[in-house]
This record gives structure tokens, sequence and C-alpha cells, in this order.
């Protein structure tokens, strides 16, 4: 079947007879254009299914109005909250969001900033993926001078404005405390340490147990991709051993949350045997009984900053530091699953 021929404005202006000039403006509202003429040239046009040509009249302006974001994970609640931070200050400010997803992988994250690329977005904002070790496939942004931010997982590079927590910080304040609760043998659980957000709360984790004379033991240091399906594979690993952990650091929730129900299956009490920590604040970490000990992130607060220093320098308000590195406020949340004496 033959496509169907895709409508003009000189399309328009011929079955009116007047100029496609007058078209352009009338379709536009402009006050030039009385009225009457203005009401035929829009009626008409809604009844051919005419589309106003926006991505080449942006072309001829030389932006897009619309600002790329990459994500590793659109079902994350993190990074709803991320995206719905970033849509209060774009929409306000005229800006549209087009938004992808890594799903984890290197290969993903490429194609999506190549996709991000071609469709010309005025700026990017970026979290990158758990398998990614090097910005190689951003450097088209870069060479462009396309402002490029990234936030949450960040590269270690000083080509582009960075957006964080204090993960060090955080990490070693969940150490502190499970160290506190009486637990000597803490096992953690983190992501691909390549990436700067699992690296800086390893050694946080690290740090909190030197200062405590805690021998450090790389056997305690599970690396994996941080899912569901993950905690429970740790979970089995931790009923095989013969020195079980008496405390758990997951670098996030859900893993966190799976390991313990497959635990507490298995007859193992939290936080009497296993005392537990988790990242993040999810959901699911006030669902899980006992509720989890976690970490707020202020996901909100990460999109609304992003997105409002990557526009600001689109329109000529500040310009970003490309060595600038912002580190958001996180909270320390306790709960029942880690309070083996009671005490906070």
């Amino acid at each position: 079947m033959p496509q169907e021929k895709e409508i003009t404005i000189y399309d328009i202006a011929r079955q009116l007879n007047i100029s496609a000039a007058t078209v352009s403006r009338g379709l536009k509202d402009h006050p030039a254009i009385n009225k009457v003429t203005k009401k035929k040239i829009q009626d008409l046009a809604k009844k051919l299914g005419y589309r106003s040509n926006t991505f080449a009249r942006n072309l001829r302006k030389k932006h897009t109005n619309t600002i790329g974001v990459i994500v590793p994970r659109l079902s994350s609640h993190f990074m709803s909250n991320v995206i719905g931070g970033m849509e209060n200050i774009a929409t306000a400010e005229g800006y549209n969001l087009i938004i992808s997803q890594s799903l984890e992988t290197s290969k993903k994250e490429i194609a999506n900033a190549a996709t991000m690329f071609n469709n010309r977005v005025d700026g990017l904002l970026v979290s990158l993926s758990v398998e990614t070790e090097n910005i190689i496939h951003f450097e088209p942004f870069i060479n462009k001078e396309i402002p490029l931010i990234f936030f949450d997982r960040i590269p270690d590079n000083n080509k582009c404005m960075g957006i964080i927590i204090d993960n060090y910080k955080a990490a070693y304040e969940v150490t502190q405390h499970l160290i506190s609760q009486g637990c000597k043998r803490i096992l953690h659980i983190c992501g691909n340490t390549t990436n700067r957000v699992y690296s800086e709360r390893l050694r946080g984790y690290k740090q909190a147990l030197a200062d405590n004379k805690i021998v450090f033991d790389d056997k305690l240091i599970i690396k994996n991709n941080l899912s569901e399906q993950a905690g429970s594979e740790v979970a089995e690993h931790i009923l095989k051993m013969k020195k079980r952990p008496d405390g758990v650091f997951s670098a996030n929730d859900a893993c966190a949350v799976y390991c313990m129900k497959t635990l507490k299956q298995a007859g193992i009490r939290i936080p009497e045997d296993i005392a537990f920590a988790g990242f993040n604040n999810d959901p699911v970490s006030k669902v899980v009984e006992p509720n989890l000990t976690t970490v707020n992130y202020p996901g909100y607060e990460m999109g609304k900053t992003a997105a409002t220093h990557l526009i600001n320098h689109l329109k000529g308000r500040s310009s970003i530091n490309s060595t600038n590195i912002i580190i958001l406020r996180s909270e320390f949340i306790i709960r029942e699953s880690s309070l083996k004496n009671n005490k906070i």
C-alpha cells in the first residue's frame, strides 16, 4: 500500500488560494493575519491532517528544545524520582525530555548515545550503566561542545560536570552502625567497582572496618549486578559458608531484601543472627519485615539539580564547569533490620 503524501503548507495555500507565507503565519497565530483567514487556515490544516515539521524548523534555529536522558533502568524507583525532578524543571523551561535506558549494558548505552547525538539533542544527562568502563562513546558530545552532565553514576574524569552524593561517607556510616550493633564479620554486596558509585561505597566500608581495627577479608566481598535474583543467590552462598557473617551491607535495597527473604525462609533470624542494611530507600525497604535500614538518596532533587544546571547553561544564564562535582546530602535511616541490640 503506497504511503500517504505528507501535507504541506503549499497544499493548504493552493486550496485556499492564498500564499504559503500567509498559511505559515496563520498556523503560528500571527497577529497580522485576520481572524477569519486564520480560522480557515487552521480548520483546513486539521481536516487535511497537516503536521508541523518541528524537526526541520529546529534545525534552522540550531536547537531542538530537547534534552536527552540516559539511565540504567526506568523501573528503578530512584530513577523514576530523578526523571520526575528533571521533567519538573524541563517543562517549566519549555524543554522536552527524550528518555532511554541502557538496561545496565554498555552496548545499549553506546547505541543510546549515538541515537541522542543523531537526534541533535541540545544537551545530555547520563547515569552510567554498571558495565561502563570508559566514556569514549560520549566524546562526540564533548567535541561538539554539546553540554553533558553525569549524575549518580559518574565517570572518573574531569571533562564533564557530575552530580552525586558522598557515597564514601554514607557507606562508612552504614558500616559503622553495623559495627556499633556488635557486628564483626560484615559481608558487603557491591556492584562493578570500576563504577565510581560502588568503588566509593566499598572504600567507605573498608575504612570503617580499619578504624574499628577489624581486619578486611576479601571473602566477605561479593560483586554482582545487585538484582533481586542476585540477592537470593548471595543468601544461598551465605547458607553454605562455614563461618557466616553477622551483618550484611548491600549497595542497594532490592538485593538486600531478596537476600533477607531467602535467609528467613531458611530459618535465619534478622537481625538477631544477621543484621542487614541496604542503600537507596526504595519502597520495598519499608515493606519487607523487618523494615530495612538504608540510605535515603535524594533522587528528585538530583534530577532537578541536573536539569537546572544544563538548562541554565543552554540559556546563557551560567556556564557548566566541567571539573565541578556537586555533592547532594543523603540521610541514613535506621530501621529494625540492623538493630541487634535494640539501640541506635
